[in-house]
């Protein structure tokens, strides 16, 4: 027996498990997609059973596509709500990561109290922030809104500033349930739970990276952010590609979020309309799964090429 042949032999139950953990399901999905699979089904009883006899081909795909009113509005509301996560998960996690990187008193009880909300199941997540922070009623959203504008009518007595004040119009709280701003509410409540991550990784990496060249910056006359375009940046070029990529992949099935914060009213995403859709229709549902695999690896094509681009870079 040859020196690859044993190793080989000793990884091919876990290579043939891992095999079947994601052949199986995918096989199942496109065998739902491709047939007329309708829960409850009163005109046609025989829909309401997965048998060949149903085939419906690409219908499925053909009806989400042109027929389902939501698909496209959730395909762009989760390449939005995962691009805007992203972006402010790596700018707050950049900066923060730059500030908590030097020594200051209780400097390990800052790090791990900014950690902590990775820890937090997403649903309690948003369960606190949109009841507790976000409502315009109760919440400190609320409460903010309402001493600004006692500050504001407060300010109108005074006789010069008053004539200025008194312009002002009263501020009403914004009510992030509602349809337009429901997925802004998303974004914020995921961005807090997630940029301890990013911080956590970009931290780690600051710790490696090679004092005497910014020495060397300093002696030369370079200022702060010369030494953060020109050293820091570059040397975080592999962990921001990192936490990019993990977060897109994470974030592209967000559901508890959405479902806790609107029930999906006027913000939907791919996981949220395939759950419409799997209440009745399972034909529909496994279609638009479908969608969902083949958006998630073009994302993890293009930001597979950017990690590995910075990788050999």
């Amino acid at each position: 027996m040859s020196k690859r042949t044993l190793p080989r032999l000793l990884q091919a139950p876990a290579v043939l498990l891992l095999l079947f953990w994601m052949l199986i399901p995918l096989g199942m999905t496109l065998y739902f997609s491709s047939i007329r699979y309708v829960l409850n089904s009163l005109r046609k009883p025989e829909w309401t059973t997965p048998s060949l006899s149903n085939w419906r081909g690409l219908g499925n795909y053909e009806y989400v596509l042109f027929n389902a009113k939501d698909f496209w509005f959730a395909v762009q509301n989760s390449v939005f709500i995962v691009t805007s996560i992203i972006i402010l998960t790596v700018v707050l996690g950049l900066a923060i990561a730059m500030l908590i990187n030097r020594s200051f008193p209780g400097r390990g009880i800052v790090r791990v109290l900014l950690i902590s909300p990775f820890f937090v199941m997403p649903a309690v997540n948003a369960v606190l922030w949109i009841n507790m922070i976000l409502d315009p009623v109760l919440g400190l959203n609320g409460l903010a809104v309402d001493g600004l504008n006692a500050l504001i009518g407060g300010l109108k007595d005074f006789p010069v500033l008053g004539a200025f004040f008194s312009l002002w119009p009263e501020i009403e709280p914004v009510s992030f349930r509602a349809t337009q701003t429901s997925a802004y509410a998303v974004i914020i409540m995921v961005t807090w739970q997630w940029t301890p991550f990013a911080i956590l990784i970009f931290m780690t990496s600051l710790q490696s990276e090679d004092q005497q060249q910014k020495e060397a910056a300093i002696l030369d006359g370079a200022n702060a952010w010369s030494q953060f375009r020109n050293l820091t940046l570059p040397h975080l070029a592999r962990p921001i590609a990192i936490v990019v990529m993990i977060q897109a992949i994470f974030h592209l099935s967000l559901y508890a979020e959405i479902e806790i914060v609107s029930r999906g009213n006027g913000n939907k995403n791919l996981p949220y309309l395939i759950g419409d859709f799997v209440n009745n229709n399972i034909g529909a549902a496994s279609a638009t799964g479908i969608f969902a695999v083949i958006l998630a690896n073009i994302v993890a094509i293009f930001l597979l090429r950017m990690v590995g681009k910075s990788l050999m870079d």
